[in-house]
């Protein structure tokens, strides 16, 4: 073998190795740092938008071995007000966005579109309510109109969270299929790195829904990309975390 071709074969094998190096680092990121996750829904109008593509931060929740290690990778438990990115517990293969409201151990009651935590009226600015309508508490009233504007009291399990979205009344949330489970909870959304005005396709759709979704992606990249969302920190409006309101009354059933 002439030292030409030891010296393309040894070029070709960095190559590869550099290659290999980098897929398994992506992967690494994607399946315990960073993910990525398109909007697919209204339910958290205004935070998140239809068409939204966001950043999932799915090291900050990760095992907390000692404080130095917390403090080290910043590392956190779930917070109130935190929006999460979960497995659907009725449907494990999709994924779900929702902000936390009801922390394990926690009693969450909704009266007259109200939450409360604990008794207390849980201070809300970034809620949107579309429809002024409030339907009574009702048993008889079917789904979703029986728990939408009136539910609980509920305790909150032990390692479960109670998820509800800002766009409260169009959404489906844990006020109809219950808490999220801790193993479920992905991460905590970060960051929107590109909006696109724009229905994105059912997961469960045909191929020919993602091809035509890709066909207007390319023809109306520029004019139906939202560009003041562009590396938009999730939440950033309000930089709220949630808690309930000092000495605010208690609801009644």
């Amino acid at each position: 073998m002439t030292t030409a071709e030891t010296d393309k074969k040894s070029t070709l094998r960095e190559y590869y190795e550099a290659l290999l190096i980098a897929v398994i680092f992506v992967n690494f990121a994607r399946i315990f740092v960073f993910q990525a996750f398109k909007i697919p829904t209204g339910s958290m109008i205004d935070n998140l938008l239809i068409g939204d593509h966001i950043i999932v931060n799915k090291f900050i929740y990760g095992p907390v071995y000692n404080d130095l290690f917390r403090k080290s990778f910043a590392l956190r438990d779930i917070r109130r007000g935190d929006i999460i990115v979960f497995r659907f517990p009725m449907q494990p293969d999709t994924d779900f966005v929702k902000r936390v409201i009801g922390l394990p151990g926690d009693t969450v009651e909704v009266r007259d579109k109200k939450v409360a935590i604990n008794g207390r009226p849980l201070a809300e600015p970034y809620v949107v309510h579309d429809d002024p309508q409030i339907f009574p508490y009702q048993p008889s009233l079917p789904e979703p109109y029986r728990s939408r504007d009136q539910f609980g009291p509920y305790t909150v399990p032990p390692g479960q969270y109670f998820a509800m979205g800002d766009n409260r009344d169009k959404s489906n949330d844990s006020r109809f299929w219950g808490p999220v489970p801790r193993e479920m909870i992905k991460g905590k959304a970060f960051l929107v790195y590109w909006s696109f005005r724009g229905t994105p396709a059912s997961p469960d759709g045909p191929p020919s829904e993602r091809i035509k979704e890709l066909v207007g992606v390319v023809f109306h990249f520029f004019t139906q990309t939202r560009w003041d969302r562009t590396f938009l920190v999730v939440d950033s409006k309000y930089h709220y975390h949630a808690e309930p309101q000092e000495g605010g009354d208690e609801f009644s059933p």
